[in-house]
């Protein structure tokens, strides 16, 4: 089998994989789409999609691999958190990626609401509002990741078709 086959199709592999990732908590998704994507340049020897393109497209990547731990602390702050409510929303969003997709939706509200009810010692009306605020800033950051994905495979598109 020829190897720009063998690179597309792991190329494709990664894509895919990144994609399911950006879904499932289990699998690092931007960094998997990121490969895929300097893999089917390197199949074309980095002649439709270059250097100066995948570095655009990594730095696309890191911002919504940022995004995936600012995001939860973010909403936690626009809610009335405090200081430790916002560390706690992160940590719980750090945390909770070890307990597969119910602990990376429930980490930073439940990070959120213990930091503000055990650190900050404020109460739990306070605490819940926070712990929303979490939440929400979660599913937008998640919705964020999602549009920088597809952007980062639009540039890549733009570059390989558009020579």
């Amino acid at each position: 089998m020829d190897s720009t086959l063998l690179l597309f199709l792991l190329a494709a592999l990664l894509i895919a994989l990144g994609l399911v990732g950006l879904l499932l908590p289990v699998l690092p998704g931007v960094p998997l789409l990121l490969a895929g994507l300097v893999v089917a340049a390197w199949a074309e020897s980095f002649e439709q999609v270059g250097w100066g393109t995948l570095a655009l497209i990594g730095a696309i990547g890191f911002l919504g691999f940022f995004i995936d731990f600012a995001a939860g602390a973010f909403g936690a702050k626009r809610f009335g958190a405090s200081r430790a409510g916002i560390v706690g929303a992160a940590l719980g969003a750090l945390v909770g990626l070890f307990f597969g997709l119910p602990g990376v939706l429930l980490g930073p509200f439940v990070g959120a609401v213990l930091g503000e009810l055990l650190v900050a010692r404020r109460k739990p009306e306070a605490a819940g509002r926070a712990g929303v605020g979490a939440a929400l800033g979660l599913a937008f950051g998640a919705a964020a990741k999602l549009a920088l994905a597809f952007t980062m495979i639009g540039v890549f598109l733009l570059a390989r078709f558009l020579d």
